[in-house]
């Protein structure tokens, strides 16, 4: 009798992990590299998201956040823009 419940719940476990990876990776349909620098610093990073401006904003927040100190330093960068944008494969 115990049996058919262990099945039972690893089916569940396996099917909940199954519907976490597609719903996490299937957002994510654009993904970019963006790099930036910043007072003499340089920093690239790599986003992907369900749009392409939210991809590029998150890269380009990243980036700034390797290179800058404190938000207003964050903001400059920010504003500054990127050096180099490339638009990557989605996984």
């Amino acid at each position: 009798m115990k049996k058919p419940m262990l099945w039972i719940g690893l089916a569940f476990v396996a099917a909940l992990i199954a519907i976490l990876y597609q719903s996490s990776t299937g957002l994510a349909t654009n993904r970019v590299e963006i790099c930036v620098s910043y007072q003499g610093r340089d920093a690239c990073r790599i986003a992907s998201a369900a749009t392409k401006e939210e991809a590029q904003r998150t890269a380009l927040s990243n980036a700034c956040a390797q290179v800058a100190s404190g938000m207003n330093d964050t903001l400059s960068c920010e504003r500054n823009g990127p050096t180099k944008i490339t638009w990557l494969a989605a996984n």
